[in-house]
């Protein structure tokens, strides 16, 4: 089992699909679950970041199939985060300075607000040097 560090973390679209779909990163997402069951870490998830996984989902194999996706994230141990005027804003400043998709600008912006390690394995996160990544 790989060895997580205690703390708070925001996943990334790009994790949490390594999780749904069994990709390379999905052990790690699993084992940041596992810790969140023992109380040493909390996991984020950004609302905008939850209908990216909703609307790739259904472009890739279907609503019913996206539904499904959608359900399954909602049933684990994350705190689903609203979409604010102040987060709006901090994600719009990421996306106008930086080559990284609107959804992935949520990720930026929510980890940065909460000073946690973000979950990816997106290239374009990681080029921005704006926040700690735990790469998948």
């Amino acid at each position: 089992m790989l060895e997580i560090a205690s703390g708070t973390y925001v996943l990334d679209t790009h994790a949490m699909l390594a999780l749904l779909q069994k990709e390379v990163g999905e052990e790690l997402v699993s084992a940041l679950l596992a810790s969140v069951n023992r109380g040493d870490v909390t996991l984020h998830l950004s609302l905008i970041n939850l209908g990216e996984i909703a609307y790739t989902s259904e472009r890739k194999k279907g609503a019913k199939h996206a539904a499904e996706a959608v359900k399954r994230v909602r049933q684990l141990p994350i705190i689903f985060e609203e979409v604010t005027e102040a987060r709006i804003l901090a994600a719009a400043h990421i996306k106008a300075q930086h080559a990284v998709s609107y959804a992935d600008s949520f990720a930026i912006a929510l980890a940065q607000e909460l000073k946690a390690v973000l979950v990816t394995g997106d290239p374009e996160i990681h080029q921005t040097g704006l926040v700690t990544i735990l790469w998948v």
